[in-house]
This record gives structure tokens, sequence and C-alpha cells, in this order.
């Protein structure tokens, strides 16, 4: 049955059903040409609606209950979670303006070209550089509401008060206490909701003498608990309470309960191994079990036997809790109740063919049929919430003026921490949030007002392929142990309904729980770490999940070829400085070299690009060949020598757009032209300056950018902006080289590319400025497999530099013999 008639059952007279083609396209009546958007009679109908009485306004949709009962979609027997024994059970319940449009043409005359040559920019009069800082660390933000008005730490610390002691884990706080104080290790089990997250740590502070560390796996988890917590606290972020994530750091020496993610402190593991500054280590959302998570547990036990005075406690939101206590020597598990409300639960009759056109449907008919309520919706990435959203934009004013207005916000990890927080911000009344979530809303983050989830069943996973030494990233169904925890979101304040866009006969084949991603994943950071502690049996470590032999050996095979090991398997000196960096072992590699190379700064901001998600976006079908050719005509340097160049073209404009122009709408319309993230951008920036601030440290050179600049500033033309020196572009790429020696490829007559280290035809991404064109070898951070293998970031290469870069990897001669 077609995803076309998910929703028919719900049709009513003002009912607006959409269709989506296999693109995701609307149909020609929604295109902003051919149906503007009559925003007055929107506003017209909006009045209306206050002039009702009271009561129309309390209940401004009579809901027929009977339309609630569509034919092609099943209500299974409603379930609702219990407790019994301290396990769960579950029982059956049968009861625009063009006039000043800025085109990229316009902008770029106004810049200094692709070649480094400034097009003498006059300055306006008292004209002085400005500062580009999209992150300002205020110390009065945290201490002020959305209208920038300051708040009463104390007062707010009471009146939260009274919402904390509603908690299911605050009703129990004596004995759960006593438990904790008395074990070493404890396994604690508590439901979504239960609030363990924020409140166990703050009932340990008063018996602990030192820091309390909270684990995250996600940052985004980390700063919204630590956020909350410090207002629980009465305390501003980053004193009493404060959190640790990879490029953002609010926390100091007063801080006593620290909330970071996993890496974290896997990073601080490597600069004090036995934790010193911690009485207390709490791992949350074990139950996720990232790498980095089950690498913590494993560097944890061995430490609990060093330190007598430190105390463990992992804390998970599912009953896969055998596995942790049998591996801490059957440690005591103690079972914390949640807050959940009946859920109501609804399967499709067939599979849907495409997952945004039938989330679209659902979302349409819930906002029309439904009371009031927010909607949160599951679906797999980035890329489907981001076009979810967009349409949505464009059809919400569209909408029957009987039904809330849509508001839809995106919820994804990569999101800067404002665009996050706008999904607990409160709306305007007759207005229904959709909230467009990652797996990061199943047990991270805990959106309120939420009545409805939207479940699509599905997840975006990394799987290392070590045979062929690449990763690719899949589309996969989640566990019923996600799908559960999906479920309870919607029952968290009142009684809920959960759309799962699978049949139920896909929910029972369904694994019982989400496989470690330790087996599936690339672990040479995992690897390389325990190589910098010392430990060389790395086949016999106290692993929570081994990953298995072929893996690690891998593993030890990539950090061979980036140098970080010698010969006989022990670690170098450059391995050594490699992990100190908080980042990827290849992208540590290149910023060392490009060290030594004299070209750090423009590497650096390469980095900073390559490590924001979705920086450059994928244009719609219609416009990616015009787009493209924008790029093309605008990177003179990336058409010639690849992406990576053309990173840094577009992040100099960027950058210099900044310099010359003050307005918001004017970058963001750039941006929008070359289909670029303006929101990326300004996370590359909060990364530049972090990748900066590490270089300092292990260079131990604190003058380091300043020598740069200074040896820059040798033009004293005032007509002119200077920003760098001019690029050196082969020294760059065999920057980039180093780390990715293995990802090179020579090219074949049919212009496909043989892979040098095992010999697998590939094909350049569509959306790399080199598509289509025939050069004798490529490098490529990335690898995807779709219809087949693609390459992407993708840049030119000479044939001798692999000889010059790889001969340790690469045996005389073989360049020539995968060639031929």
């Amino acid at each position: 049955m077609s995803a076309q008639r998910l929703h028919s059952k719900f049709d009513g007279g003002n009912d607006l059903i959409l269709e989506v083609d296999n693109q995701g396209n609307l149909p020609a009546e929604f295109n902003a040409d051919n149906h503007k958007v009559n925003t007055s009679q929107r506003k017209r109908s909006r009045k209306r609606s206050r002039g009702k009485s009271q009561d129309q306004q309390q209940n401004p949709i009579e809901v027929d209950k009977k339309k609630l009962e569509p034919s092609e979609i099943i209500q299974t027997e409603t379930k609702e979670i219990s407790k019994q024994n301290g396990h769960l059970k579950l029982q059956n319940d049968n009861n625009n303006n063009n006039n000043n449009k800025i085109t990229y043409n316009n902008i770029s005359k106004n810049l200094r070209d692709s070649r480094g040559n400034s097009n003498k920019l006059k300055k306006p009069k008292n004209f002085k550089p400005k500062t580009v800082d999209f992150f300002s660390d205020d110390e009065d933000s945290n201490l002020k509401d959305t209208k920038g008005n300051y708040i009463d730490l104390k007062s707010k610390a009471e009146n939260l008060l009274k919402i904390r002691k509603s908690l299911p884990v605050y009703k129990a706080k004596d004995e759960i206490v006593s438990r904790l104080l008395k074990n070493r290790v404890t396994i604690l089990i508590g439901e979504t909701g239960s609030g363990k997250s924020t409140q166990i740590p703050q009932f340990l502070l008063p018996s602990n003498n030192k820091c309390i560390a909270v684990t995250q796996p996600r940052r985004v988890a980390a700063i919204n608990l630590a956020t909350r917590v410090a207002e629980e606290a009465g305390s501003y972020l980053g004193d009493k309470v404060g959190y640790s994530v990879r490029f953002d750091n609010k926390s100091t020496h007063n801080t006593k309960l620290k909330y970071l993610t996993d890496g974290m402190l896997l990073r601080e593991i490597i600069i004090q191994t036995n934790l010193p500054q911690y009485s207390t280590i709490i791992i949350d959302e074990a139950h996720e079990r990232t790498v980095l998570t089950d690498l913590l547990m494993g560097f944890l036990k061995e430490l609990l036997e060093r330190r007598s005075d430190l105390n463990l406690i992992i804390m998970s939101a599912t009953l896969d809790a055998e596995k942790f206590s049998k591996f801490y020597n059957n440690a005591e598990i103690l079972f914390v109740e949640g807050k959940n409300f009946k859920v109501d639960r609804y399967y499709l009759n067939s599979s849907a063919d495409d997952i945004v056109d039938t989330c679209l449907k659902s979302i349409i008919q819930i906002n029309n049929g439904e009371q009031e309520g927010d909607i949160l919706v599951f679906l797999p990435g980035q890329e489907e919430i981001d076009k979810s959203v967009g349409l949505l934009e464009r059809i919400a004013p569209d909408l029957p003026k009987e039904a809330p207005l849509i508001v839809p916000l995106p919820l994804y990890a990569s999101l800067s921490p404002a665009d996050q927080a706008k999904v607990f911000l409160p709306l305007k009344a007759r207005r229904r949030k959709v909230i467009l979530a990652t797996n990061i809303a199943e047990t991270s983050v805990t959106v309120p007002g939420v009545r409805y989830v939207i479940d699509s069943g599905l997840r975006k996973v990394k799987v290392w392929r070590h045979q062929l030494g690449l990763s690719t990233l899949l589309t996969a169904p989640i566990s019923k142990a996600a799908a559960m925890q999906r479920s309870g979101r919607a029952g968290r304040e009142r009684e809920g309904k959960v759309f799962r866009l699978y049949t139920e006969d896909d929910y029972l084949k369904l694994p019982n729980q989400t496989e470690p991603e330790i087996s599936r994943s690339n672990v040479i950071s995992p690897v390389l770490m325990l190589k910098k502690l010392g430990i060389d049996d790395i086949l016999n470590w106290s692993w929570l999940e081994h990953p298995g032999e072929d893996s690690l050996i891998s593993s030890l095979t990539q950090l061979y070829q980036l140098k970080a090991l010698n010969d006989s398997g022990t670690i170098t000196k450059l391995g050594d400085d490699m992990a100190i960096l908080p980042l990827e072992p290849q992208l540590s590699a290149i910023l060392i070299k490009a060290h030594e190379f004299g070209c750090l700064e423009h590497v650096i901001d390469i980095v900073s690009c390559l490590s924001v998600d979705n920086l450059i976006l994928n244009p719609q079908s219609d416009i990616r060949d015009e787009v493209n050719e924008k790029r093309r005509n605008l990177c003179i340097l990336g058409s010639k020598h690849g992406d990576l160049i053309m990173l840094k073209e577009l992040f100099d404009y960027y950058l210099q757009f900044n310099q010359i122009s003050d307005s918001k709408s004017e970058r963001a319309q750039w941006c929008k032209e070359l289909a670029l993230s303006n929101r990326g951008f300004k996370n590359v920036f909060k990364v530049r300056n972090q990748i900066r601030q590490y270089m300092v440290t292990l260079t131990k050179d604190k003058h380091l950018f300043e020598k740069i600049e200074q040896s820059d500033d040798n033009d004293d033309d005032d007509d002119k902006i200077n920003y760098s020196k001019p690029m050196d572009i082969p020294s760059i790429l065999k920057s980039f080289l180093s780390g990715f020696i293995s990802n090179t490829a020579i090219g074949m007559p049919d212009r496909s590319y043989r892979t040098t280290t095992t010999g697998q035809l590939i094909s350049v991404h569509p959306s790399s400025l080199i598509f289509g064109e025939k050069k004798d070898a490529i490098m490529y951070t990335d690898y995807v497999y779709t219809t087949k293998g693609y390459a992407r970031n993708v840049s030119v290469i000479e044939l001798s530099w692999l000889q010059e870069m790889g001969s340790h990897i690469l045996a005389p001669g073989k360049v020539n013999a995968v060639a031929e």
C-alpha cells in the first residue's frame, strides 16, 4: 500500500494532504513563485481566533475520536510500562525582498581574488578591522534570561527545587545515596524521566571532597545538563557546575561538578593517568555503548585497582545491566523507576517508500487533527532533517487557519548551542513546535511539551570495513530498546501517542539491543591512546567488548602508515604528539606536518572546515549544476587543485566578507546562493580558535600565531586588507597526504580511479569540483557507498608525491603497477 494513502482516513474538510515526489519536492502549487503566502490573511485569522470565547480558546480544536481510528494504521494493544521486582514489564491495557539581492558575483568582486591579490578595497573613514567573534564568552550571558534581564539565581534555584522534589530519584534520595556511598562500583538503571542525570550527581556533592565527573556520549547532552544543574544549584555556569567538551570548556579550578564527554575524560587520562582531581566518576548513558564509552570502562576498571578512594557509578536507561555488573566483579545493580504516562502506539500496514514524505504527512495530520502538544520526529540524519525543516517552513503558513501554526526546529549534534536551545523555549499561543531530531533526542536530551512522537525507525551508522580500509555511512534500523526510548518521549508529561512509520512485523524483527559501536567502528584512536599510555598488549587488554583481532591489526597498520608507530609497533615521537590532540589521528598528523612545512595557518583553516558537519551543502538536483558552476567560478584554485583548496578559498571569502559587511542577511544570502551553511561557518571559527590553542600547547610556543601574523604583515598599502600570506599549495596538499596516504588512487583511462593500497575501483563524487575530470592521481578524505563507491573531498596530487611521502608503505614500482 502506498505511503500516499497512509493517512487517508484522517482527511478532514480543511486538511491538507501533501504529495512529495521521490526527490522530496513539493507539487507546483507550493512553489514560492506560484503560490505566494498571504501573510495578512493568516494574521487576520489569528485575530479572529483571539476574539473567541475563553472556552473556545482553551479548546480550539474539537477532535472527533472516530477519525483517529485510521483503517490503514493499526493501533496495537496499548502497552504501559510498569515495574515489578526491579524489572520492567509490559502490560496490556485495552482501556523575500529581491531589490537588495546579494549575488556571489557582487560579493566576490569586492574581495581579494583566488590568487591572493587584493581588489583595492577602499576603507571607510575611521575604519577599524573587526574581530570575528561568533561565540562571545560574556561572563554575564548565563545570568540573563532570553530578554537580557538579569536572573536571581537563588530564587530560580528555589523554584526549581519544587520540580526536583517531584522526580522519582528525589523521593528515594536517602536510600540511593546510602547505597552509592557503600559501594566502590554501582550499576544504576534509571528509566527515562527518573531524574538520574541531573539529581544523582547533586546528591553526592556534600560527601565528595573533590570534583565529580559525569560523562556523556554527546556534547549537546553535556552542555544542556550542566546548564540545567547550574540553575538548580543556584550557580552560574562554569563556577560550581561546569562542562568540558571538544572545542568548548566552561569549568575552572572551583568546579565541583563537571559534565564532560567521554572523549574529554579520556584526554584527561592521558595527561594525568590516575585522575587525582576526581573522587567520583559517573558514566551516564552507558547503554549507548559508544567506542569511547567502552574504552573508558576499561581504563576505569584498571584505575579502581590503583585508587582505593575512587567511586564509580555506571548509569543506563535500559536493562542491559548484567554485562556491566560482571565486568566490574558483580557490582550491585540498583533500579530507579521513571515517570512515564501511557503511550498509545500506532504502526503502518505496509512499509513506507519515502520516509520524508510519510513523515511530513504524519506531521500535518497530527497538527490538523490532534489536541495541543508538541511533536518530536526521529529521522536518520541531518540531511533528512534539514530537508524536512525546509519543506515545513514553506508550507506552514498555508495550513488550515483552524490548526496551530507549525514551528519546525532541527536538533542534531553539530548544531550550535544557541540553535539547540531553541527547542526548549516556549512559543506563543496557538503554535506547535515540531522538533526534528536524530537519535540524540532518545535519551541525551529531554524536550518539554512533547506529546506526539513520529518514529522513522531508522538511524545513521558508520561502518568500518577493515578489509578495504574505509568507512561507509549507512542508514540502518534501530533496536527495540531504542524504539522504546523514542516512544517513551511522548509520555513524559501526560498521556501521548507514537506513530511508528514501520509495520509491527518489522518491529518484532528488530534486535533487542543496539550493537556496541566498537564492533563496527575503526578503533585507530583507542589503539593510539593505549599505545600512548604504554599498553602494548592491546589484544588482551580489558575490553568491555573486544573489537576483534582483525580490527585491531587494521588499526595498528594505519598507525604505522601514519608513522605513529615504528617497525616494532612502539609509539614514535610523532605518535606521542598525535595522541595529545583531540582530533582523529589522521588530522593530528596533518597539523604536525603542516607546522614542519610552514603552512600551519592555512591547514588549520581547512581542518576546521572538515571538522564541521555539512558545511558544504548538497544542493537540490534542479539547481546543482548552477551552484557547482558558481563555486568553480569563485574558487579558481580549487577548480584546479581540488576540494581542500576550495574549502580554504571559501573560508577566506567568508572571513573577508565579515570584514567589509555587518549585514547578517547579506552573509546568509551569499551562503544560500553557494549552498553553504552559514551556521556551519560560525562553528568553523570556534573550532579554528580551539585548534590554534592546542597547537600552541603542543609546540610550547605561546607566540606561535603572533609570529605567523607578524611575518605576513609586510604590506603597508592602506588600500589593502592583509589576511594571510599566499598559499603554498604543494606544501598544504603534502601535509594532508601525510594523514591520508592510504586514501590515494591512480587515474584510469575511463576517468575512474584505482586505490593504491587495496586496488579497488572508485569514482569521484559528483559534489567534487574535479568531478568528471581525468587526473593522474588523487587523494580523498572520505569514502561513501551508494550504488557504487565514491571518493569525497578530493584533491589532485602528483604521482611523485606518493613515493616521496609513502615510501614506507608503497613498494617501489607499486604506483606504476596500479596505473597499469
